[in-house]
């Protein structure tokens, strides 16, 4: 297995924003996911690999353009970093590959303090060291306090919500993310929902706080179920898949 080089960081700073950076073109992205991502989010990483180039390449433009923060919109730093992390991920198994699971590569690369591979620093982002950790906790929950991020970010996991095959933009988004979040809430594989019972996806629980600041996690499903779920409803968790989605 040819491993990525890893390097670790002794601070956890936030990716510092870039002052004079406009939003990158998401075109390239969006171009890979739709020729190596199903609808349904299986991932062709050996398409991915045949098409190395064009994902290094776009990867070079996100690490070189982190987002001014007093310049750009909202959205475009939700899109940007959506797609960053999304698009970090592929590459970390691409690099990898063959793999059976993304959890398979922490313990392989026997980096000392770091727990697991979301810990790893192996991207830079506006030229400072960086990892798939910091983008989703740091940036993604504490900036923008979005729970349906959860759905839009893919952890290279078949339990994890599907990648979807087109790049966030910031024109798109709001109608991309109801859309994730519509998807996972109603896929039966994912979540078995009944008016009275309820065994969802462990997401559910390890984020409770994300999807409970305005309601109970029945109240956040309600927003997106296709079955009107009672509030006392018995609730349980699905084991999670680790296994490579694809």
């Amino acid at each position: 297995m040819a491993l990525i080089t890893m390097v670790i960081v002794s601070c956890q700073n936030l990716v510092p924003g870039m002052a004079g950076t406009t939003p990158p073109n998401h075109e390239p992205w969006n171009q890979l996911l739709k020729a190596h991502v199903s609808p349904m989010g299986i991932v062709d990483y050996k398409g991915f690999i045949k098409d190395k180039s064009k994902l290094d390449a776009y990867l070079r433009t996100i690490s070189a353009n982190a987002p001014d923060r007093k310049v750009w919109s909202k959205n475009e730093q939700l899109a940007y970093w959506i797609n960053a992390y999304n698009a970090f991920t592929v590459s970390l198994i691409v690099e990898n590959y063959p793999v059976k699971s993304i959890k398979n590569l922490g313990p392989a690369l026997k980096i000392p303090l770091i727990k697991d591979v979301w810990h790893y620093n192996f991207f830079k982002i506006g030229g400072q060291e960086s990892s798939l950790n910091e983008i989703e906790h740091s940036i993604l929950r504490k900036e923008f306090d979005e729970p349906r991020i959860h759905f839009a970010i893919n952890c290279a996991s078949f339990s994890c919500p599907p990648l979807l095959n087109e790049a966030f933009t910031a024109s798109k988004i709001e109608a991309q993310l109801d859309k994730v979040a519509t998807t996972f809430v109603n896929d039966k594989s994912r979540n078995k929902i009944t008016a009275n019972a309820l065994e969802i996806s462990s997401i559910f629980s390890w984020f409770k706080g994300d999807f409970t600041e305005n309601g109970s996690i029945v109240d956040f499903l309600n927003k997106y179920s296709s079955i009107k779920i009672n509030s006392n409803a018995k609730m349980s968790y699905m084991d999670y898949n680790w296994n490579l989605n694809e």
